[in-house]
């Protein structure tokens, strides 16, 4: 398993200047004013994450007067996928309008920090940018019909709530991060594994 590689519960949010779809670049320090943020490591292709991003924004949507900011990124190499370029992310939210800024990692240095795995891959943070859980947003992300968990929403209503956090890790599922060429070696770039 590479676990090892993913930030661990209780590591605080690794900072970030990334460009995103609306024009503007972000950086962590943007996210301020929202107690709560959860950043996830997301693209344009993956039959997963086509299938749960409407369950991701009903979430997004629940939690957003309590004040919990979505940052989508894509760090998916361009070579190895032309449909996860830029272009054609700014062209995935003019059509879908997700509740999240939608930032582009091109040269793929913020997912080695998050140590994200998947698509999706997320991670939640607290008010003190602390790491409280890592891992799947559902447990049937490419066919949310048949889901019986959402791990993300209880995470959430459990941090909000200012529960214990009951489970802070769990498996990503979805397709493995495309890495560019040169960087193959760091993570075996693999086709969507089913699970």
């Amino acid at each position: 398993t590479h676990m090892s590689y993913t930030l661990q519960p209780g590591r605080k949010a690794p900072d970030f200047r990334l460009p995103a779809t609306d024009g503007r670049e972000y950086s962590l320090a943007d996210f301020d004013s929202h107690p709560y943020l959860v950043v996830f490591f997301t693209c344009n292709h993956c039959p997963y994450v086509i299938g749960s991003d409407e369950v991701t924004r009903a979430t997004a949507e629940k939690f957003r007067d309590a004040g919990v900011a979505f940052v989508g990124i894509n760090s998916n190499s361009e070579h190895t996928y032309e449909e996860d370029s830029f272009p054609n992310m700014v062209k995935r939210m003019e059509e879908h309008r997700f509740p999240w800024k939608y930032l582009y990692d091109r040269d793929q240095s913020v997912v080695k920090e998050y140590g994200a795995l998947k698509t999706p891959h997320f991670f939640v943070f607290n008010r003190e940018r602390e790491l409280v859980y890592t891992g799947r947003g559902v447990d049937s992300p490419r066919d949310t019909s048949r889901m019986t968990v959402n791990d993300l929403e209880r995470a959430l209503s459990e941090l909000i709530s200012g529960r214990e956090i009951s489970v802070h890790v769990t498996n990503p599922i979805g397709c493995n991060i495309k890495w560019e060429g040169m960087d193959a070696h760091w993570m075996p770039p693999e086709a969507c594994d089913l699970v």
